[in-house]
């Protein structure tokens, strides 16, 4: 059973001034509402919490079975019912009619408007007629593009929103049938589409698709459909035989089945494109990938098959990249950049949840305490009703954004509560009669209508599961009066974060998971909020801002409380809080009741890792743990002009190395030590003397670097560094201790230490008996060398005593080099001593002035060798081939023959000499 607390999310109510009774209707973009109701469509103006307004109304074709709204395009469509015929329209530039007897102008689609028409179009609302040669069934809008997906017995028709632009102040709304989606085996119910993902639902099954527009190993649109050759899949699949079998005596029901991936096209479905529109369209789907299967099976203990027993309320709900939303519609070039997609669809007594971008998989299942008639799924929370509730649960969508967007979230700068959470229940309002709901901007939009008095059941011709068990079947109760549609307004994000975070108050001295849980829903609430940027009000922004970090404080005081497994996480909440130390450790509750301390592994876990990590933090905060900065006498003892280590040193460098290399290079930042001191007090420290030079010390010499303090020659620096490393690496000498950060550590984090090359790394691997002991020393030193800062001309005459003989030094010379622009010396040597990684190192140091290099320097090596044969002889051949490549594309034929070797073998040189005779045809 799904949690529930006793929240308030919904605020105010108002009864929508409809003038019949809604038989569809569905929310206008942020300020406007739509009903239809016999052979009229009313529109309505929602502006916040003022008093809902007509706004204009017009005429359909007859009763409206389908109603849908794109705020892409900010056009409205509807299939339509007439004499037992069906039609399929677009309203666009509906805010132009001003009144119900003003003039419409009726088109077909793909019609051109001339430009002498610009002006009747601008002033005055367009029908856009759509011919289909089946039934339309259902209809989705993308959000995202606005094109239009229709579905129909066994195709689904997309038809793409084009812009005809007679100027640049007023485009003509038009559509394109592009692609046609032949789909057998399953018939659309309802049908939802994000931008190539398309969503089908029959009563019992739905499919999830992606139409992909770059196509696969040449496939075309018309491809063959695929053909399920799973034994089992094919006896369990849905095909137009097994219906056959349905008869007025039995009822066939197949097992349920869940199909994720590459596995669901083992479904039984087989799914065809037919590309129908024209040549030069911007985006034309080729391929179609299978995401999700999910067949249902109704509930036959009681041997009764319930027409009720349906699917119902398919949903594609995207979440885009913050701060990609347009601020203009008039800007039609820009869009909306799609981060995370989400399908959601609903049995009557359970929901559930997908996530379908890059994998797909369950998030979240809903059990409702009562059977559900329709559910509306938003960014921050899942609406469903039932005959007299309107309930409100959380979802997980900003958790799972929030992954997508920052890869820094579930490390030690950032968290976000987990998606596998359990979701709980906000609010479960009474509401009498309630039939149908839609969601717009905080608007919830309910129709409700009074149960008509108790009428005869008629009976049909029964439908039996087996023998001698009959069910009895209701026609639907006779449209009555007593109905109203209610807009509800949500309240705002701010507000009822402050509401959960009060509630949370009465779990806090209980220290059990509740408190948690609660205070996580809050956070995602206002997560969600900030990333569904569109429904902001203006200033709310900021407010929302204070409320996320004023969550994250919350969630890492209980981290820091609770002693759990998860205790760690007080480390990146309190980050995200922006707290100072000392104003976490304010917030502590140091003891309780029977005077006993009241912290845990958590707090204990911050303080250690934000010691560690802020280098760059205020130093006053270090008076909170030892002092160290304004006391420089508990690290630091004078004993006639010497300075010694305190025994609290000693301990800290066994204890926390780290914590010691901060503080003393915050003395050193504050003028409390000097730099040749600083060094002496790491020696001392270590029981070094002389040249001998402790990790400890090396790890200091890598701080300074990383925090650029002024007083610090950065030559000099870099030349400590640089003799240590090479005097390791020349004597095999691993450090004494562990080194405080990695190479990656530093490339990271300090600017100085450059991102090495790749092509050292082919060098490196191709030696596999090279010493493991020391390739974190000849790391740092690769990425010193690659980095902006180092002068190479300097360290040169220090690099004598490594080796070329072996794999280290062999890459730091002909780094230097490299450096250098020597390039014709580091060619010849790596072709003696390490052919793999030539063509790598051409492919990365030969480009610009030194591109003649190729062929002046590299083609004509490789053919010499080659000649003089040699165990290497393949390599050099594998090489040869690469760096023809690159010739035949840079040169001229002419040019090309020239620098080919005079006694070379025709037929090897023949396919390389045609390919750069035809590359200007090519091109």
């Amino acid at each position: 059973m799904v949690q529930l607390y006793n929240l308030h999310p919904f605020g105010s109510q108002q009864v929508v001034p409809c003038k019949l009774e809604p038989e569809r209707f569905c929310g206008g973009g942020p300020d406007a509402l739509f009903v239809a109701a016999g052979c009229k469509v009313e529109a309505f103006a929602v502006a916040g919490q003022e008093l809902c307004q007509p706004r204009c109304a017009f005429s359909t074709l007859g009763r409206v079975l389908r109603l849908a709204y794109s705020e892409a395009g900010d056009y409205l469509v509807a299939i339509e019912e007439k004499n037992q015929a069906t039609f399929l329209r677009a309203y666009v530039n509906w805010r132009s009619k001003r009144t119900e007897n003003s003039r419409v102008c009726i088109r077909m689609v793909g019609h051109n408007v001339e430009a002498p028409f610009q002006e009747t179009f601008r002033d005055q609302m367009s029908i856009v007629e759509m011919p289909l040669s089946e039934t339309p069934l259902c209809i989705s809008c993308c959000p995202v593009k606005g094109d239009l997906l229709v579905g129909c017995t066994n195709k689904l028709v997309l038809f793409s929103l084009k812009y005809q632009i007679i100027n640049e102040e007023f485009p003509v709304l038009d559509f394109e049938r592009s692609l046609i989606i032949h789909i057998h085996n399953i018939t659309p119910v309802e049908i939802s589409f994000c931008v190539g993902y398309v969503a089908v639902m029959s009563d019992l099954e739905v499919l999830i698709l992606k139409l992909e527009s770059n196509p696969k190993n040449g496939e075309s649109v018309h491809h063959h459909p695929h053909k399920p050759n799973s034994p089992v899949t094919q006896a369990e699949g849905t095909s137009n035989e097994t219906l056959q079998l349905e008869s007025d005596d039995f009822v066939i029901c197949q097992k349920p089945m869940e199909l994720l991936g590459k596995n669901s096209e083992q479904s039984g479905i087989s799914v065809t494109l037919e590309s129908t529109g024209l040549d030069d369209e911007k985006i034309k789907y080729f391929h179609v990938q299978h995401l999700l299967y999910r067949r249902f099976t109704p509930d036959i203990s009681s041997y009764v098959l319930s027409d009720d027993i349906k699917l119902h309320s398919l949903q594609l709900l995207p979440i885009y990249q913050t701060d990609s939303l347009t601020s203009e519609r008039k800007n039609l070039s820009q869009e909306k950049e799609l981060l995370s997609l989400f399908c959601f669809f609903s049995l009557p007594h359970v929901g559930y949840l997908y996530l379908v971008v890059k994998s797909v998989e369950l998030m979240s299942v809903y059990q409702y305490p009562e059977k559900s008639q329709q559910a509306v799924l938003t960014p921050q929370f899942l609406h469903v009703i039932t005959s007299n509730n309107l309930q409100c649960f959380t979802v997980r969508c900003s958790a799972a954004a929030a992954r997508e967007e920052d890869p820094y979230v579930d490390s030690t700068l950032k968290a976000c509560p987990p998606v596998s959470m359990d979701v709980c229940a906000l609010r479960i309002q009474l509401f009498i009669g309630l039939k149908a709901i839609c969601h717009f901007k905080n608007h919830i939009i309910l129709l409700t209508k009074a149960d008509p008095e108790a009428i005869p059941e008629r009976r049909e011709a029964p439908r039996r599961l087996l023998k001698g068990t009959s069910v009895k079947l209701k026609t639907p109760p006779v449209a009555e009066a007593g109905w109203n549609l209610y807009i509800v307004n949500t309240i705002s994000p701010v507000q009822l974060y402050k509401e959960m975070v009060d509630y949370s108050n009465t779990y806090k001295t209980a220290k059990t998971q509740s408190c948690i849980h609660l205070l996580s829903e809050a956070h995602l609430l206002v997560r969600a909020a900030l990333m569904d940027a569109s429904q902001l009000e203006p200033g709310e922004k900021a407010e929302l801002l204070e409320a996320f970090k004023e969550s994250c404080g919350h969630l890492g005081d209980c981290y820091s409380r609770l002693d759990t497994q998860y205790s760690h996480l007080a480390l990146p909440y309190y980050k995200m809080s922006g707290l100072s130390m000392a104003e976490v450790l304010a917030r502590v509750d140091w003891a309780v009741e029977d005077g006993s301390q009241n912290y845990e592994r958590g707090l204990i876990f911050y303080i250690s890792h934000s010691l560690y990590e802020n280098l760059d933090e205020e130093l006053s905060e270090m008076k909170l743990v030892c002092g160290f900065i304004l006391e420089p006498r508990l690290l630091i003892q004078q004993k006639k002009e010497q300075m010694f280590p305190t025994e609290l040193a000693v301990h800290l460098k066994e204890t926390q190395p780290g914590l010691l290399v901060a503080s003393v290079l915050g003395l050193q930042k504050n003028n409390k030590i000097g730099i040749e001191e600083a060094d002496s007090f790491f020696k001392v420290l270590c029981g070094k003397d002389g040249d001998t030079i402790p990790q400890l010390l090396v790890d200091f010499w890598e701080a300074q670097l990383i925090a650029c303090l002024p007083d610090v020659l950065l030559q000099e620096l870099f030349f400590k560094l640089t003799s240590q490393y090479i005097w390791r690496l020349s004597k095999r000498q691993p450090p004494d201790t562990i080194p405080l950060r990695t190479s990656k550590d530093l490339i990271n984090a300090c600017s100085h230490y450059g991102l090495i090359y790749p092509w050292v790394n082919v060098l490196i691997t191709s030696d596999s008996l090279a010493d493991k002991n020391y390739t974190e020393d000849l790391s740092k030193l690769q990425s010193l060398i690659c980095g902006p800062s180092f002068d190479i001309a300097s360290v040169v005459p220090f690099l004598e005593p490594l080796s070329e003989d072996t794999v280290a030094g062999l890459s730091v010379q002909v780094l230097c080099r490299t450096r250098l622009k020597e390039y014709e010396q580091c060619i010849d040597t790596l072709l003696e001593r390490c052919p793999q990684a030539v063509i790598p190192y051409a492919n990365h140091e030969l480009k610009d002035e030194n591109r003649t290099l190729w062929w002046k320097k590299l083609l004509p090596e490789l053919c010499q060798r080659i000649k003089c044969g040699g165990e290497k002889y393949q390599l050099y051949l594998s090489s040869l081939k690469e760096t023809l490549s690159v010739v035949a594309v840079e040169l001229e034929l002419r040019d090309f023959l020239n620098v080919l070797p005079e006694d070379g073998t025709a037929a090897f040189f023949l396919p390389y000499l045609l390919y750069c005779s035809r590359k200007k045809s090519l091109t």
